[in-house]
């Protein structure tokens, strides 16, 4: 069993927490307990929120945890996984349950669309309207951005592997992109005129919104395991979004 439903989109995570916390804890406690019933191995999707504010980068599987205050709704999605992964664990020491947990970092590619706030597809999708290209913050942020393809043969793998079998992974990609300098990109590949705007976590989350600064994982355990690197980089993945981005615009014009 792959499970990776869950609440999506840092917006709907602010603005219902309550929904969040019930999809990301039940529905992952029905799939397990299931699972545990039947016997099926499961590879559940975590996300590299749970880091929260750590500044021990890289992030390492058996790092600490370190989120920000309850009171302060930000932080419910990474606790609620967090808690998924415990889950997961007890259900493998009480009833034997085999499971593999995934750390994903920004997964991106091909039918992606921007949703549920995710950077690039926005990005590409404002550049090729000639929109303002929008960042959250001062655009200091990093992130890392991960293929699909890449990231399913790595399930795979995981899924093969019976060294993989209780234990965490991180997987993504490890080449760290300012978002400021992601925008840039963006404007640049697509020859856009848009310009970058850029928009206070205030005033597009709310009072009190935190954002984690960085996020890098370290993928020794990953390759050391499945033996796995992520071959397509930021440049790969954004002439592909572009490419779909022209080509779904082409489309739509009557």
């Amino acid at each position: 069993v792959v499970h990776l439903a869950a609440a999506v989109g840092v917006r709907l995570v602010v603005e219902h927490p309550v929904h969040t916390i019930r999809t990301n804890l039940g529905a992952t406690e029905c799939v397990l307990e299931a699972a545990a019933e039947h016997g099926c191995k499961v590879l559940l999707a975590s996300s590299s929120e749970v880091y929260g504010k750590s500044q021990a980068l890289p992030f390492r599987e058996d790092g600490d945890l370190t989120l920000g205050p309850t009171h302060r709704s930000r932080w419910t999605y990474a606790c609620s996984k967090a808690m998924d992964e415990w889950m997961a664990f007890a259900q493998a020491r009480e009833r034997n349950l085999k499971v593999i947990i995934a750390r994903f970092f920004n997964t991106v590619g091909p039918r992606q669309t921007g949703r549920y706030g995710m950077v690039l597809p926005n990005f590409v999708q404002q550049a090729l309207a000639g929109k303002p290209i929008t960042v959250f913050g001062d655009g200091s942020q990093t992130r890392c951005f991960a293929h699909v393809d890449d990231v399913v043969e790595c399930i795979w793998r995981l899924l093969l592997e019976p060294a993989a079998e209780n234990e965490v992974f991180n997987v993504g990609n490890d080449e760290e992109h300012r978002i400021s300098n992601v925008a840039q990109l963006v404007k640049a590949a697509a020859q856009s005129s848009s310009k970058i705007r850029f928009v206070p976590y205030e005033k597009a989350y709310g009072e009190g919104f935190e954002d984690m600064p960085r996020r890098v994982p370290a993928l020794d355990k990953l390759q050391r395991t499945v033996g796995f690197r992520p071959s397509r980089g930021l440049p790969s993945i954004l002439e592909e979004l572009l490419s779909e981005g022209r080509l779904s615009s082409k489309l739509a014009t009557p």
